[in-house]
């Protein structure tokens, strides 16, 4: 059982132009007092076939931490255009809302972001170079993809039997409802919702 259950995320402020900064609304529990920060961060996936176009938007340390209900807005400067490739720019991404405990990662949360002209013109017919500042972003905020990875939330305790399995099959859902376990991927190799 994990000590940390998000309870909702709002996604604020969507649509919005992609030059926009991000918000999010994150609401969660805390089931056992923490010692720690909990690590909340924003990446932005560049692109699905290199990791090395993916930006860290934002990162943030929140804690140490009581029981109880807590709630706080998360917001990230858009991704640089300039360190997107061009073709990876228009079109359907990911961005992934992550949270640590003392480097642990135990929940992702998967979004897919279209992101298409404001303009019914520029949609028909794209000119050859991206016009960022008419680019708008649309989160599909309704279809989360949610992983969760079993981890120790108290490593003071060093008793084997303390510690929670590998992350070798975390598990899923949509955002709404349980899936069946991953596949046997690392946590880093979940890279899309």
């Amino acid at each position: 059982m994990s000590a940390v259950n998000i309870t909702n995320v709002a996604v604020l402020d969507n649509p919005a132009s992609f030059l926009k900064p991000f918000q999010f609304e994150i609401t969660y529990e805390c089931l056992t007092p923490l010692a720690d920060d909990l690590e909340w961060k924003l990446i932005y996936v560049g692109s699905a076939e290199d990791e090395t176009y993916d930006q860290l938007l934002e990162s943030v340390l929140v804690g140490p931490i009581n029981v109880g209900n807590y709630r706080f807005v998360l917001q990230a400067d858009p991704p640089d255009p300039s360190k997107i490739r061009e073709e990876d720019i228009m079109g359907v991404t990911v961005l992934l809302l992550t949270c640590s405990y003392v480097g642990q990662e135990f929940i992702r949360v998967g979004y897919y972001v279209n992101n298409e002209y404001d303009d019914e013109q520029l949609k028909e017919e794209p000119p050859q170079k991206v016009l960022i500042d008419r680019v708008q972003r649309n989160i599909l905020s309704d279809k989360p993809r949610v992983t969760k990875f079993p981890i120790n939330f108290h490593p003071e305790n060093k008793d084997p039997g303390d510690q929670p399995p590998p992350p070798d099959h975390p598990a899923e859902t949509d955002g709404n409802r349980e899936e069946p376990p991953a596949s046997t991927h690392h946590p880093s190799d979940a890279r899309l919702p």
